[in-house]
């Protein structure tokens, strides 16, 4: 096995995420060529059918039958779903096909994907947490450059709802036979009993349960909400807007991972916490450019919920991967990210509320949600680490 190895298996996460993310920038297009704001929502979230129970199942899938296999199938998944959505021009009937095996896809990446780079890096003698770091960094950039590139290509390229899932096509087909080369790190045939296991542990429950629904619920709001409540403003660049927020949104969330791992202390929550306080101070900004209906500050708040989104997830993964036991870090990978994904439905939420309420007075009651998760994880931020345990395990061993 060569020390490079992790490379390939992070361009199978890269990939991936470039085609979980292409469509997000395009829905300005979509509401444009006539669809609702419901049914372009629904469609974003549409992917969350596929990507949660691929994520509670593929990491048991990949103790059974190895981390290889799995990526792999993931791959295909992803290609397969961009035919998919290519073949939209024909009935939306194929874009939520498309949508729902791209979730597939993206659940493989998230999981396995980022196990396996783990379990790679440790091999090759990386220090301790970098193979999360290194695959939430590769899963936040093939987000970015996904949408930036579809949205690029659906304001001046030919075909915009054909080229560019055409041309992610194209990337997973040159990415697969690398992914074939990477070794197996996970010991197939395993039981898949106990892996769920540490989602009873209390610091999973009131240190990253709290957080983990606005990694990405704080995402749809950055750029699935405020194009929609914004973009008039902007005329006939609002599709170039639309892809502004999104890559702005993630390229502050890729910036600021580095920030994350130098945040992170094993006797606190700290990292967590500080993804925590600019959660709301985001979702602030959005509430008050939801009011005026300014485009600058739509940007400002998808640059500060970017920022939050960027923190939470490797702070989350890091928690996660001390207090998983290695048999467990595939399934409870796929948990995390499960619970993450949860806040990807927030954008079709707030469609069905806003009959109800102004989007402002609905963005106003999420900072309120938001404060309250934080509450909690201030108040449990030194409590239950896995340290500590282990210590009194061994003081009752030795009496």
């Amino acid at each position: 096995m060569t020390n490079r190895s992790w490379q390939a298996a992070l361009a199978a996460i890269f990939v991936s995420a470039w085609g979980g993310n292409q469509f997000t920038p395009l829905l300005v297009m979509y509401r444009d060529a006539g669809y609702s704001a419901l049914t372009v929502n629904a469609l974003l979230g549409a992917y969350v059918l596929g990507l949660v129970p691929g994520l509670l199942v593929t990491g048991g899938l990949s103790e059974r039958f190895g981390r290889r296999p799995v990526a792999i199938s993931g791959v295909l998944a992803s290609l397969t779903a961009s035919l998919l959505l290519a073949a939209g021009v024909s009935g939306v009937g194929w874009i939520a096909a498309g949508r729902l095996i791209t979730g597939f896809g993206v659940a493989v990446a998230m999981a396995v994907g980022t196990t396996w780079v783990t379990e790679l890096c440790d091999r090759s003698g990386a220090a301790p947490g970098t193979g999360a770091r290194r695959a939430a960094l590769w899963l936040t950039a093939g987000f970015a450059l996904g949408a930036a590139v579809a949205g690029g290509l659906a304001q001046w390229g030919p075909a915009p709802m054909v080229t560019p899932y055409l041309v992610h096509a194209l990337l997973a087909l040159a990415v697969l036979p690398f992914v074939f080369r990477v070794p197996e790190t996970g010991v197939p045939g395993m039981p898949a009993r106990g892996q769920f296991a540490g989602l009873r542990h209390p610091r999973f429950r009131r240190v990253i349960m709290p957080m983990a629904p606005w990694i990405f619920g704080s995402a749809g709001v950055a750029y699935a909400i405020m194009p929609q409540l914004v973009g008039d403003r902007v005329g006939q660049w609002s599709l170039l807007y639309s892809t502004t927020l999104t890559v702005g949104t993630l390229v502050a969330g890729t910036l600021v991972q580095p920030l994350a791992k130098r945040l992170d202390r094993t006797t606190s929550a700290r990292a967590v916490i500080v993804s925590m306080t600019l959660m709301p101070l985001g979702l602030l900004i959005s509430t008050v450019a939801a009011i005026v209906r300014s485009p600058a500050l739509a940007l400002a708040a998808a640059l500060a919920l970017g920022s939050a989104y960027g923190i939470a997830l490797v702070s989350g993964l890091l928690e996660l991967q001390r207090l998983a036991p290695p048999h467990e870090l595939a399934a409870l990978t796929g948990a995390y990210y499960a619970l993450a994904y949860v806040g990807f439905l927030l954008p079709s939420l707030l469609s069905l509320l806003s009959s109800a309420a102004d989007y402002s007075v609905l963005l106003g009651a999420l900072v309120l949600v938001a404060l309250s998760g934080t509450a909690v994880i201030l108040r449990y931020s030194r409590a239950h680490l896995p340290a500590d345990e282990i210590a009194e395990k061994e003081l009752v061993h030795v009496q």
